[in-house]
Formats: C-alpha cells, sequence, structure tokens
C-alpha cells in the first residue's frame, strides 16, 4: 500500500462526497426515490475510501517509511511504535484526515441507524453531511495532503513531539474529535428539517441521541486532556484556559444547552428556533477550534505548526458553513412555530434561563480567547488573558446555573407552583448550607470554598431526591424493580450527569481552595515538608529510554512519622529533539493525590522540586466520568429506535 494509493483514495473520497451532497438533496427534491436511495452506498464508499487512506498513512509510520514528508516530520526510528502509530495523528495533516475518517464514520453510523426514518429525511442528512465532507476533503487535498513524498528520502525522521510521546496521545485526540464533528450530525438534521421545512417532536427524537453521543465523546475528550495534562506538564494544574482547550469547551457548554433545548422541542414542542440556532452554533463553533489550533494565531502546546493559507481556507469555510445555514434559518424562520405558551414560573422558563446562562457564559470564553487575537491583528498591541479573567466571568455566570440544577426537576411544565417547589427543596437547601459550612470551619478555608461545597451539595442532593420521588410514584401498586423498569433510560441518564456534575463541582472546590504547594531545591538526603508530608529525596539515578535519557529520582513520603509511598519522578532529555521534559509521579488517592515533579539543576548540584497535596483530586475524574456515562446512558434509551414516526409531543412527565 503506497502513499500514492492513500492520495487517490481521498480523490476519489471527493468525487463520491460531492455525488453524496447533490443527487440526494436533489433527489429529495424533486421526490426521485432513485436517487434518495444512493445516499447511503455513496456514504459507504466514501467512509470505505477515507478509511483506506488512513490505514496507509499509519502503515507508512509503522514500517518508517521516511520517505513520506510527513512521516519524515514526526517519527523517528528511535520512536516506539506505538508512538509511530499516535504520530499519524500527532500533525496538521494527519489530524486533520482523522477529522474526515471521524467524519464519514458518523455518516455511516446514521446511514445504518436511521431506517427508521422517512427515506428523504436521511437523504437531506447524508447530503449535508455530505457536503461538509466536500469542504474537509478540499482543504486535505489542496492545502495539507499527508502523502507528499520527500525526495530524496530522509534517512531519518525528526521525531514526535516529546509532549505527545504518552498514552494519553493514544486516545485523547480521536475522543475529541469523535464530539468535535458528532456535532455534525446535529447540525445536518437541523439543515434536514429546515430543507424539508418540518420541525418537529420527531426531528427532536431523532437529533437527541446524536447530540448525546457527540456530548459524551467530547465530555471524554476533554476529561482525558486535562488528566494528561495534570501529570504531563508538571504544573499541578489540571485546566490552564489556555486558547484550545477553550476551543473545545466552548462547543461543550453550547452542546449542553443543545441537548436540554431538544428535550423541550421533544416533549413540548417549544425552543425551535433556539434549538436550530444552537445546533449550528456548536458546530460552527468546532470550526472555530479547527480554525485556532490550525491557522497559526495561537501559540499553544496544543496547536500545530502554522500556514496562513489553511487558517485563510478554514475561515472561508466556516464562513460559508455559518452564512449558508443561517441564510437557510432566515429563509424558514417564519414558517416555525413558538410551541406552547409558558408561564413565567415553570420548566420551560428555567430550561430556558439554562439555555442563556450557557450561552453566556460561552460567550465570555469566546471573548477572552479572540480578543487578544483581535487586537494584535488590527496592530493595537499585545495582551495576555489568563486565569484571573475567566475565573472573574466564568464562576459569576456559572454558579446561577449550578442552582438551577436542582431546581428545575422540581418545577411542573407549562405553569409551576414556587410554594410547592420550595417545600419541595427544604430539605436539600437546609442539608447543602449545614454542609457547606461545616466543610469550610473543618479545613479553615474561604467562604468561597464554604459557597462551592455548599452548590456542590445542593446538585447532589437535589438530584437524589428527584430519583427517589421518581421511584415513589405507583409504589402501591409496582414493586421497586418495576417502577424502576418503567422509568426511561434518558431519566437516569439526566441523574447521572447531574450526580456526575455535583461530584466535579465538590472536587474542583476542594482541590483549588485547600491544595498544598511548596517549591524547594533539594540535594540528595535533604527533606522538605508541606501540611503534614513528609518528602525525603532519597537519591536519583541515570535511566535510558528507547530515544530519551533520564534522571530517575527516589522520593519517600511520610505522614505523622509512617511511610505512605515512594515516588519516582524523572526530569527526561529527548535526544533527537533536544528537549527537556518532566515526569511527575502521582501517589492517587481518593481523598488526595501527593504530587512530585522535578524541576532543574543548580551549579552545587540541588534539584528544584514542586511538592503539591491536592484534596479530592479523584472527584474532578470521577465527576466528569459520571457526567459521561450519564450522557451514553441518555442516548440508549430504547424510545429513540422506535420505527413509527411520532410528531406529537412526548408526556409531561418524560425526562
Amino acid at each position: 500500500m503506497t502513499p500514492e494509493i492513500g492520495q487517490i483514495s481521498l480523490i476519489l473520497a471527493l468525487l463520491l462526497s460531492v455525488l453524496q451532497g447533490c443527487l440526494p438533496l436533489w433527489g429529495a427534491w424533486k421526490s426521485q426515490q432513485r436517487w434518495i436511495d444512493s445516499a447511503r452506498p455513496l456514504s459507504y464508499g466514501q467512509f470505505a475510501l477515507t478509511a483506506l487512506a488512513f490505514s496507509i498513512l499509519i502503515h507508512a509510520f509503522v514500517v518508517k517509511d521516511f520517505s513520506v514528508a510527513y512521516v519524515a516530520d514526526h517519527a523517528n526510528s528511535l520512536l516506539p511504535v506505538q508512538f509511530r502509530i499516535a504520530g499519524a495523528w500527532g500533525g496538521h495533516e494527519g489530524s486533520l484526515l482523522l477529522w474526515q475518517v471521524m467524519l464519514s464514520g458518523w455518516t455511516v453510523a446514521v446511514a445504518l441507524l436511521s431506517r427508521q426514518l422517512p427515506a428523504a429525511t436521511t437523504a437531506r442528512v447524508l447530503s449535508v453531511l455530505g457536503l461538509v465532507s466536500v469542504g474537509i476533503l478540499s482543504f486535505t487535498l489542496l492545502t495539507s495532503n499527508p502523502f507528499v513524498r520527500l525526495i530524496p528520502s530522509a534517512p531519518d525522521g525528526q521525531d514526535l513531539n516529546p509532549l505527545l510521546q504518552d498514552p494519553g496521545m493514544i486516545f485523547h485526540p480521536p475522543l475529541l474529535y469523535m464530539g468535535y464533528v458528532g456535532f455534525s450530525v446535529a447540525f445536518a438534521f437541523a439543515m434536514a428539517a429546515l430543507l424539508e421545512g418540518r420541525l418537529d417532536a420527531a426531528w427532536a427524537k431523532w437529533t437527541r441521541p446524536w447530540t448525546l453521543a457527540a456530548w459524551t465523546f467530547l465530555t471524554l475528550g476533554i476529561l482525558l486532556g486535562s488528566f494528561w495534562a495534570y501529570y504531563e506538564l508538571g504544573w499541578g494544574g489540571w485546566w490552564f484556559w489556555d486558547a484550545v482547550e477553550n476551543a473545545s469547551f466552548m462547543p461543550w457548554l453550547v452542546g449542553t444547552a443543545l441537548i436540554h433545548s431538544l428535550s423541550v422541542t421533544e416533549k413540548r414542542g417549544s425552543f425551535k428556533n433556539w434549538t436550530v440556532l444552537l445546533a449550528i452554533l456548536a458546530f460552527s463553533l468546532s470550526l472555530l477550534g479547527t480554525f485556532l489550533v490550525r491557522s497559526g494565531v495561537l501559540t499553544s502546546v496544543h496547536a500545530f505548526a502554522a500556514d496562513p493559507k489553511r487558517g485563510l481556507y478554514i475561515l472561508i469555510f466556516l464562513l460559508v458553513v455559518v452564512g449558508s445555514s443561517l441564510s437557510l434559518y432566515a429563509w424558514r424562520a417564519p414558517t416555525v412555530g413558538l410551541g406552547g405558551r409558558f408561564s413565567l414560573f415553570s420548566r420551560e422558563s428555567l430550561l430556558l434561563l439554562n439555555n442563556v446562562f450557557l450561552v453566556a457564559t460561552m460567550g465570555t470564553v469566546l471573548l477572552g480567547t479572540l480578543y487578544p487575537l483581535a487586537l494584535d491583528a488590527f496592530g493595537l498591541g499585545k495582551i495576555s488573558v489568563g486565569p484571573p479573567y475567566f475565573e472573574a466571568v466564568f464562576v459569576p455566570l456559572m454558579l446561577p446555573l449550578l442552582l438551577l440544577t436542582s431546581i428545575g426537576p422540581f418545577v411542573a411544565w407549562k405553569a409551576g407552583s414556587l410554594k410547592d417547589t420550595l417545600h419541595a427543596l427544604r430539605g436539600v437547601g437546609l442539608l447543602s448550607v449545614l454542609l457547606g459550612v461545616s466543610t469550610a470551619l473543618i479545613h479553615s478555608a474561604s467562604w468561597r470554598v464554604a459557597l462551592g461545597v455548599l452548590v456542590a451539595f445542593w446538585i447532589l442532593s437535589g438530584s437524589v431526591l428527584h430519583a427517589w420521588q421518581r421511584l415513589q410514584a405507583g409504589a402501591d401498586q409496582r414493586s421497586i424493580a418495576q417502577r424502576w423498569a418503567l422509568i426511561p433510560a434518558s431519566f437516569w441518564g439526566m441523574v447521572l450527569a447531574h450526580v456526575g456534575l455535583g461530584v466535579f463541582v465538590l472536587g474542583a472546590t476542594l482541590v483549588k481552595g485547600t491544595d498544598h504547594v511548596r517549591d524547594a531545591s533539594l540535594q540528595v538526603g535533604q527533606s522538605t515538608t508541606v501540611a503534614d508530608y513528609r518528602f525525603d529525596f532519597q537519591s536519583i539515578d541515570k535511566q535510558k529510554g528507547p530515544n530519551y535519557l533520564a534522571g530517575r529520582a527516589t522520593f519517600q513520603v511520610y505522614k505523622a512519622g509512617e511511610l505512605i509511598a515512594t515516588l519516582h519522578p524523572e526530569k527526561r532529555y529527548y535526544v533527537v529533539q533536544r528537549m527537556p521534559m518532566t515526569e511527575a509521579a502521582i501517589d492517587r488517592g481518593i481523598s488526595r493525590d501527593v504530587y512530585v515533579s522535578l524541576g532543574d539543576t543548580a551549579k552545587d548540584g540541588a534539584w528544584g522540586v514542586r511538592v503539591q497535596i491536592k484534596p479530592f483530586m479523584s472527584f474532578v475524574w470521577l465527576g466528569a466520568l459520571l457526567m459521561a456515562l450519564g450522557g451514553s446512558v441518555a442516548a440508549l434509551d430504547k424510545r429513540y429506535r422506535r420505527t413509527k414516526r411520532d410528531t406529537t409531543p412526548q408526556h409531561p412527565n418524560l425526562p
């Protein structure tokens, strides 16, 4: 399998994507069944060709084919095979091809799992996805061809960036891209509904599981990226408000709003305009993230090498996608109904407020990300927008949103009772205040920690109470197992996600508000203490890895005179790229992480050492995992697999 075959495969895939974008759309417009039926075979063919091209690229990395320029730039003969495989998406060209493979994979999934939908609707959805593929494949072939040959062949490669030589590189980008690209399906369903002129409950029901699946993958991708940064960069932080991190966080926020908006559209027939606009915005932000990473406007450990032509192409593509979709929306907007009316205090109103806060929060993140770039582009100077800005604007907007999480489920659809809601939540509020104040007193923490713990337990106890009340319905007639079975999976998914949010808030609050950090300069045989822990620097040994040299330290960690851990942080030097790297050592526990990282050496032989105690760090990871699990459980709800078209809103009590 030569690189030339890979390039030919991409050209053929582009031709099929053009046909996929045009023929089924034409067939749906003219009601010609043969063209409608062409959508699925064309999508299968496009996927097979892009998967073949990607397999050829991976093969070139595995066999160390340094006659391919992309392989020579991102691999080396000393690089372990698992990182050579990951090198296939370790640079711009390969990651873009992975983007396209994911897109064609989502397209095939829609083709296979949407047979219960009207054929014309499926044809429109697949056509929109085909048109998106035209843009990505054109970009790949015109500006980012991963199969360009080197003549003569390079004797060896330049190696993969040492930051990326980690197991996280194998899983993080594919998961993140699955989420990014997955929002194209929600976008395609929205465009198909606008083209058909039929925005109803059935459309929302078809779109919701795909949106949940994309949101779940994006959640896992962000989680894994944060986990990777936590142990790899050696700082001990897990979220840095880096511009590329923000580029994945913004579609996550809008995707969260879209999930809630789809719920209202499905059950009440309302929020149709919101839902369409959120679907457009979620996918547009995914494209914006692609632009930020590949345009060269950012300096980030996540960003790829820059080429202005690539940035210009993506920017034009983004403008075409946004402009055409908003034009289609403007054309169809007068025919979109407003749905049922609802009072000021109702579940619909609170979900609307939820969406407003999520979009406003996304807007503040977008402003903090793009404003410095805009100033620089117009020659108005350079500024840095960092954590102080984001924490100052993000937290105040998130606080009311988090409080709404436990209020909404206890408010009736259409018209709620404030008195009944307050009565139902009185115990939740009392328990939350008690636990928040107690935690602050025990840890001698600030009022911010008390508030964070209060909000976390407000979400947790409210979610548990909601689930308990739901299980109590029909208790006189059915066993608890029967009642459990009758409750839709989407309800349990919602509860799991909200519980995960509460656990995450608890962990993030405690680790930020009660952690302990100390920087020290230590020679072998010396010690340092932080909180109740003593760190003894026992030794440092030289080690040789496959493509690096390392100094491997040994630290013994004591608490109350008892040895609790032996840690081995490393300082590595990658010989090909001549780049030093820090490998932190972490003793993980449910209630705390003990974290040690090495810095540079001084002339007297002392090493810079950072030791940290991070309380309840595991809750951050557990909370995000529970949110992702909740999304997957909700996406697998069997109601979304029913074969009959049902345009009536769902029963008000269904989640």
